[in-house]
């Protein structure tokens, strides 16, 4: 099981969290929602929990609920800036179909 952090995903976790002045990283999950079924969740991780899985790439640290590994293994978490625009982006290989609003998948 893996989650990979792009140099630009990597950056932006080290700026939040020092913007924050606390927290070991960015926490990534799914929830159901939307016309699609699963929605991405990100949050601070303020603490590694017994069923948390954790990712460290680049000077940045992902941590992942084992329950959401099976929707986000192989996930790829970019970070991008277009014109004024700057999100992160999710390239899941898991993900077959998103709705028509890009904000939920289906696998």
């Amino acid at each position: 099981m893996s989650v990979q952090l792009t140099t630009q995903a990597a950056e932006r976790i080290r700026q939040q969290i020092a913007q924050r002045g606390n927290g070991l990283g960015l926490r990534v999950g799914v929830r159901k929602s939307g016309c699609s079924g699963y929605a991405y969740t990100l949050d601070y991780a303020d603490a590694i929990e017994a069923d948390d899985t954790v990712f460290e790439q680049h000077g940045a640290t992902v941590v992942v609920r084992r329950d959401d590994l099976s929707l986000l293994d192989g996930l790829t978490l970019d970070y991008q800036k277009q014109g004024l625009n700057e999100a992160f982006k999710f390239l899941n290989p898991k993900a077959k179909a998103y709705c028509g609003c890009g904000e939920s998948f289906t696998v």
